[in-house]
């Protein structure tokens, strides 16, 4: 029995399938994506999804379904399903399928009349191509297959409409053909492992509705076209493979390359497997680059998620040069002392205060997982220099170090924390001031630049910030403390202290370097507990607040409204973990254990194998956002770590 399968009773209920969505990259960023009957629900969703640079620096959906009708005694059977506006679903082959292994691939098995007939769907790691690998495993009677692309070539957050630009020609090449809908794109080829026969009929497919963007509040009606079928006899026993990628392939080689992609990947057996296999779908490399794509499918490179994921995804997991390669290949994006939030190009976004202090923080873990001794002075002292004497004199967005020693950040309508989500061009939570976790990782920083100069005989620089280090602690508690309600303000402008519970007081209790002693910090973690903390990761607001909201749902205001209100993040379980256990060592095994192993029964729940975006803050904690996010998967990954660590 495979570790993830569904059951003919599962699939064919919709209500349970549609959820549930497969995805799988390349190490250049490309991706496959649906649901697991292969019911397109989002347009994010594509078996052939790639980077089109020549277009913009985004990814673009060229394949987007691949129908397959089985053809017996002139009766066909449509093995697709399709949502159109205001239709049911047609066809309805999810109706014939009895079950669904996802290991070593995803496997589905139809079964109609006579015909058992499967389908295996990989996705080559190497250079982004669809390959299927399909066999009719039994029949009574001769078999015909029939195959129809369903094109789209458009960006991932567009979506296509029918028009009159579009070229309806075709090249023929080795078993299959090429097409390309508008100049400038890459062409689509499409190949089998046998030469099939093809009628170009083009046409188009009108009103394809996605429901996930129609929940969502999003355009949800899509146009496809169907530039004609291909059509080929399969025996009985007889397995056919077909490719879909921008460059050609050796047809008569797809066997081999299909048995070889199977047999390089990690398999997907056990929880902390799976967690493998996603921390690698984040990891990509585009010739010298390496980046770290934030989530799947729909966000890209961000600076803040590449620091706080490369731990989990790359050290914890032996790959210290790809973390280090990724981490090298921010450093000549930075701008003054501040680091991309997102974008690249003419459209980099700089608003975020924490990013530059995480990069400390991922250069202390790179140290601590390295196999070799690193002079990490000597190799990015003066980066690090440039980002304290930055925020020491004032950089952009009001981001200085008062004369205090604390960090003030933040200007009208820009937000600059992790916490920042915008509505009507209004950040929802602002939190301008100083806010707590950005002053955590400051003195984490500063404390950790002092060390490496240290080490490097740097005596100037260690005499010129040891006086802010020393005198920090003491700052820090009596600006953020609350004795009264034993724990620490979220942030403080002027008079003003906001002393809603959030979680972003955790980092004073789990950085290498905390400015609060150990009895407070040990208030701080039980008011998270009986709070924040939840099954799937900590709240972004306490319950008793006026201005929880408990479901993350609706439009994208509503859903935004909610972002950081109470909704639950897993990524932060991470640094709630290393506190508690800093505090309790092994007897806090218990649980930190109970709290990574419960993540298991989501490997089935929404991306299959993976951790989701967030979850709602209201029980029973149902998945929302993006269906892969590589922070909430690093931090599980680390969390494992940490437990193997302290249990010895």
């Amino acid at each position: 029995m495979s570790y993830i399968s569904f059951e003919k009773s599962q699939l064919v209920n919709l209500e349970y399938s549609l959820p549930k969505e497969l995805l799988r990259t390349s190490r250049e960023g490309a991706y496959a994506s649906t649901t697991l009957i292969n019911c397109n629900t989002r347009k994010y969703h594509g078996l052939l999804v790639v980077p089109q640079p020549a277009m913009d620096n985004g990814n673009h959906v060229l394949l987007s379904a691949f129908d397959e009708t089985l053809i017996q005694h002139n009766a066909e059977f449509n093995l697709a399903i399709r949502k159109y506006k205001g239709e049911t679903y047609q066809p309805k082959g999810h109706k014939y399928l009895t079950d669904l292994v996802n290991e070593p691939i995803p496997r589905l098995t139809y079964a109609v009349g006579g015909i058992v007939f499967t389908k295996e769907m990989l996705f080559s790691h190497k250079d982004g191509r669809t390959i299927i690998k399909y066999t009719l495993v039994s029949a009574n009677s001769p078999t015909t297959i029939r195959f129809r692309p369903f094109l789209a070539f458009r960006n991932i957050h567009a979506l296509c409409k029918a028009n009159y630009d579009v070229d309806k020609s075709y090249e023929e090449i080795e078993n299959g053909i090429r097409v390309r809908m508008y100049k400038g794109y890459s062409y689509l080829n499409l190949q089998f492992s046998r030469k099939p026969e093809y009628v170009h009929v083009p046409d188009w497919y009108y009103n394809v509705e996605y429901i996930r963007e129609k929940a969502r509040g999003y355009d949800c009606h899509e146009d496809l076209y169907v530039p004609g079928y291909f059509e080929m006899p399969i025996a009985k026993g007889e397995s056919i493979y077909f490719s879909a990628g921008i460059e050609p392939v050796n047809a008569a080689s797809l066997k081999k390359l299909f048995d070889n992609e199977i047999s390089r990947r990690i398999p997907r057996d056990s929880f902390e497997h799976c967690l493998m296999n996603a921390a690698q779908q984040f990891i990509v490399k585009l010739g010298k680059r390496v980046e770290v794509i934030a989530g799947y499918p729909w966000f890209g490179r961000w600076g803040r998620d590449t620091f706080i994921s490369l731990p989990g995804l790359a050290m914890v997991t032996g790959e210290t040069k790809s973390a280090k390669s990724a981490i090298d290949s921010l450093l000549p994006e930075m701008k003054g002392p501040l680091f991309p939030n997102k974008g690249m190009g003419e459209d980099t976004y700089y608003n975020s205060a924490d990013t530059p202090l995480w990069f400390f923080w991922t250069l202390q873990q790179l140290r601590l997982f390295s196999p070799e001794k690193l002079n990490l002075w000597k190799e990015y002292g003066k980066r690090l220099k440039t980002i304290l004497y930055g925020y020491r004199e004032g950089c952009a967005y009001n981001i200085k170090m008062h004369d205090n020693g604390l960090i003030y950040a933040g200007e009208a309508g820009i937000p600059l924390t992790w916490m920042d989500a915008v509505v009507e061009g209004k950040p929802v939570t602002p939190r301008t001031g100083f806010a707590v976790e950005i002053n955590a990782l400051w003195y984490n920083a500063v404390m950790f630049a002092i060390e490496l100069a240290s080490e490097a005989g740097d005596t100037e620089f260690v005499e010129e910030w040891k006086p802010v280090a020393e005198s920090f602690p003491a700052v820090f508690e009596a600006n953020f403390w609350d004795a009264k309600k034993k724990h620490l303000a979220d942030y403080t402008n002027g008079d003003y202290r906001d002393l809603s519970m959030r979680p972003n007081q955790v980092f004073a209790t789990s950085l290498p370097y905390v400015p609060l002693g150990e009895e407070k910090r040990n208030l701080v973690l039980e008011r998270i507990k009986s709070e924040l903390l939840t099954s799937r990761g900590l709240r972004s607001l306490a319950p008793k607040n006026p201005l929880y909201k408990g479901v993350y749902a609706g439009n994208q205001t509503e859903r935004d409204l909610a972002y950081h209100q109470g909704t639950v993040y897993p990524w932060l379980l991470g640094h709630f973990a290393e506190g508690y256990l800093k505090i309790h060592g092994k007897s806090g095994l218990g649980l930190i254990t109970s709290l990574y192993k419960g993540f298991e029964e989501v490997m089935h729940e929404h991306g299959i194998g993976t951790i989701s975006e967030v979850y709602d803050g209201d029980p029973p904690h149902k998945p929302g956002g993006a269906i892969s996010q590589a922070w909430n998967v690093a931090e599980l990954l680390r969390i494992n770590w940490l437990i193997r660590s302290y249990s010895k």
